[in-house]
């Protein structure tokens, strides 16, 4: 930042923002090249916000400590490319018809206000803002941009012929908005992938049938229809989103699987893609993973843990050796749930490995393999090498076969913990699908320490959630026939934050079934789950139905919810 001047620093010294003491090792540190407000921000002596109401001041310039997104004028932003916008530390936030308004972070940089004085064809008038704020709203702004209606989609696609040659769809966009806006293909897919960012969507389906084209997007788990393309447009879709992939775009009579890793509103963005064909055409699936937020999510707190079940899972997660499973249908959170163990014991003094199907979350200091059939990467054949690489921990994704169950038992045998996901409905059919495989009782008795199963409840929104009174027979269903409630239930109403749905977000209810000496007796005479879940509730363990029963009296969730997800158990 081109700011080194007596003047700025006079400004810094008699407003009191840094003392002479920084400002003298400021100097001392500073390299050739660097600028002095640059040293002293990485040194924590200056404050943002009063470095640009010091080089306001000094340039005589308005001072602006906000921008906000929702009142930027479109088209003035549009006319600027988003890479240049960042690299400048500018954005055009306003004209009234004769000069346009320019935030920027360094009025010295005088040469870009210069370029949209010509790219724009009228004076430019510079404001200053902080470098943080002006990037958070180029990130906002330029997604708003990129988030066109659904409605201004279809128009464009119906008024465009679709001459989309071979160049423009083998364009590999750096940035998710640096794509080619001309070409309405490219504009919708980005379009479709900056909306399911925003609204939270954990997939995208594309799903052809024999006269229309459906694309919708899982949210909170449940899926919603957002647009429905003509059909004839369902080649050039999943053309692009092939190339993005790098997936065989001539290949249309086989299923393939791919990977887009963009950047969208300034987050990094994973994509798992898979295309599967079908009667009337091929059928694509995006997975969305917000890399950033997944790693705060991955927390035990976050996702929900709580009561006596948090302790436990505490207890069992530092123990030295055993085997602790995560059990529940496809997309329960079991998987999220073991990084979140994995990231709560995760320290330099364990040597911690991973086999997965797929990565999912990149953790640091965790050794994770891929799971690769083509060449006989296995769940089986990984683990063995795992346990040559001298491990203290060890997950493995899945337990599909008796091979692979018996080396994790003797894997918690021989003094390692090992994490590992199996499907079953409950916590106790667990043990039982295990000697189904063909694992001795003894070996399963002696090893498994801890079985947790989860489902995922939606969270109904605080914005809209509505008090009623539930009948008797509603409270008996979950378990709460005859008590007396000193709290308010809740029902979904629907607002604009939660898309009219009346839940936003999910939470893991659990059930954690500790292996004691009386479990492992039941084991031992191959006893069926119903026999272990009558002990284990004779003893006071907590089924999926009662943790979610004290979410909804906490006011977390709903009991149409918590029968939707544990219908199996109540019936």
């Amino acid at each position: 930042m081109a700011t080194a001047r007596s003047g700025f620093e006079s400004i810094l010294l008699d407003r009191s923002w840094v003392s002479p003491q920084d400002l003298e090792k400021a100097h001392q540190r500073k390299k050739p090249g660097q600028e002095i407000a640059d040293v002293l921000i990485d040194m924590g002596a200056l404050e943002p916000q009063r470095l640009a109401r010091a080089l306001a001041q000094e340039y005589g310039l308005p001072f602006q400590a906000h921008i906000d997104a929702a009142t930027l004028e479109n088209d003035l932003v549009a006319k600027v490319p988003i890479n240049y916008a960042k690299r400048n530390r500018l954005l055009p936030v306003s004209t009234d018809g004769a000069t346009v308004t320019v935030a920027i972070a360094d009025p010295a940089n005088y040469e870009p206000l210069d370029d949209l004085h010509v790219l724009f064809g009228k004076p430019i008038q510079a404001v200053v803002a902080p470098a943080e704020v002006i990037n958070e709203a180029i990130n906002r702004a330029y997604d708003q941009a990129a988030t066109t209606t659904a409605h201004d989609l279809m128009i464009d696609l119906e008024e465009d012929r679709l001459d989309l040659v071979a160049s423009e769809l083998a364009s590999e966009p750096r940035d998710l908005l640096e794509a080619d806006d001309a070409a309405p293909i490219i504009r919708l897919v980005n379009g479709l992938l900056s909306q399911a960012v925003k609204d939270r969507a954990s997939d995208i389906h594309i799903e052809v049938f024999e006269r229309e084209l459906v694309v919708r997007f899982r949210v909170d788990g449940m899926l919603f229809d957002v647009l429905t393309p003509q059909k004839r447009f369902h080649a050039a879709i999943a053309s692009r989103i092939k190339v993005m992939s790098g997936l065989n775009i001539a290949e249309k009579r086989l299923p393939q699987d791919g990977r887009i890793r963009l950047r969208i509103a300034g987050r990094d963005i994973d994509i798992r893609v898979s295309t599967i064909p079908t009667a009337y055409g091929e059928r694509i699936v995006l997975r969305l993973l917000d890399r950033a937020q997944a790693l705060v999510d991955v927390n035990l707190d976050r996702l929900g843990f709580s009561g006596d079940n948090l302790p436990k899972i505490e207890r069992l997660i530092h123990q030295s050796h055993g085997i602790i499973l995560a059990t529940g249908p496809t997309g329960s959170g079991k998987t999220t749930t073991l990084y979140a163990c994995l990231s709560r014991i995760n320290s330099p003094e364990k040597n911690i490995i991973t086999i997965e199907d797929p990565i999912e979350y990149q953790l640091h200091g965790v050794g994770q393999m891929q799971v690769s059939p083509k060449i006989d990467l296995t769940f089986a054949n990984g683990l063995r090498s795992i346990l040559r690489q001298d491990p203290d921990v060890i997950m493995v994704g899945e337990i599909r076969d008796s091979e692979t169950a018996e080396i994790a038992i003797q894997a918690a045998l021989t003094g390692h913990l090992v994490f590992s996901t199996l499907h079953t409905n409950d916590s106790f059919g667990a043990l039982t699908r295990l000697i189904d495989m063909g694992i001795e009782p003894f070996l399963v008795s002696s090893s498994v320490i801890a079985v947790l199963a989860q489902r995922l409840v939606r969270v109904v929104c605080a914005d809209c959630r509505q008090p009623y009174n539930p009948t008797e027979a509603e409270l008996a269903r979950i378990g709460l026939g005859g008590v007396r409630l000193t709290k308010p239930i809740y029902r979904p109403a629907g607002c604009k934050a939660c898309r009219n749905t009346g839940y936003r977000g999910r939470s893991a209810i659990t059930e954690l079934m500790v292996v004691d000496d009386d479990v492992r007796s039941l084991v031992m005479q191959k006893a069926d789950g119903s026999m272990i879940r009558r002990a284990c509730t004779a003893k006071g363990m907590k089924l999926l139905r009662h943790d979610g029963a004290d979410r909804i009296v906490a006011g977390q969730t709903t009991i149409e919810e918590l029968l939707r997800v544990t219908q199996e158990e109540i019936a």
